[in-house]
């Protein structure tokens, strides 16, 4: 802070004279600044969401399946420079019917749109809760975009063999972060994590073929598929895909959807 501003100097930088009490403004600067944190409103107000430039949807151009399109606002995404645009947020339910949430990683979805692929430990809580209740909502947002695509279907593991050979795709740390496990167990320190994960590697150099145990790919059969396009003036545009057939088949109806 300036010394002016700070009161240790008068007019055109000189010191008051001793025995001066330099002249502070009855409010300063320093006390209209917040004392403390401020709440979720103050830190939001004057930032309304999708007040920005954004794409248009031509609904008429959109195509018969829902994978169709998800690869071109996949790849429009891409082009757009968005961080992580393969990341999607999972939602499921626990034995109690609790909601719970966290985001992943995409591994696929097939051309119609019927099959979206993932792959978690079986025995994290995510996989315990497919395994009691064996249906899920997936969800991507791409804020560069104000595009949101929401997906609920069933979900069926996949076998073993497959998750094997979708191991062996991923890079070496996220192999061995893997082979770590006990995901979400409390953990007393950060470094008990480093010494595990250096082990982990050591694994992975000894054995570069080796799959962590209850390693698992799972597929979200759709039911619906959902784009919402965002619009700052609040005109989103959202079309719905249903699929009317038996699960696995491309057979789908579209809607419009009110806002």
């Amino acid at each position: 802070m300036a010394a002016e501003e700070e009161g240790l100097t008068g007019p055109g930088g000189a010191r008051p004279a001793s025995g001066e009490r330099a002249q502070q403004p009855q409010h300063s600067q320093q006390s209209e600044r917040p004392s403390g944190p401020r709440s979720v409103p103050e830190l939001l107000l004057g930032r309304p969401p999708m007040a920005r430039p954004l794409p248009s949807f031509d609904i008429e151009a959109a195509p018969a399946e829902p994978g169709r399109l998800f690869v071109e606002w996949l790849a429009t995404a891409l082009d757009a420079g968005v961080l992580d645009p393969q990341a999607f947020t999972l939602s499921t339910v626990d034995a109690d019917g609790m909601p719970d949430a966290r985001v992943l990683v995409l591994r696929d979805v097939d051309a119609a749109g019927t099959g979206w692929n993932f792959s978690i430990t079986a025995d994290s809580p995510k996989g315990r809760q497919l395994a009691h209740h064996p249906a899920a909502a997936l969800s991507v947002y791409w804020p560069q975009l104000g595009r949101q695509v929401r997906v609920r279907g069933s979900v069926e593991r996949a076998a073993d063999l497959v998750a094997a050979a979708e191991f062996a795709t991923r890079s070496p740390a996220a192999r061995a972060a893997s082979l770590v496990g006990r995901q979400s167990e409390e953990m007393a320190a950060l470094d008990e994590y480093d010494e595990a994960l250096a082990a982990a590697y050591r694994a992975l150099e000894a054995t570069p073929d080796v799959v962590a145990p209850g390693h698992a790919v799972y597929t979200l059969w759709a039911h619906e598929v959902e784009f919402w396009q965002g619009e700052a003036h609040r005109r989103h545009v959202r079309l719905r895909y249903t699929r009317t057939g038996p699960v696995r088949t491309p057979e789908w109806t579209r809607a419009l959807l009110w806002p």
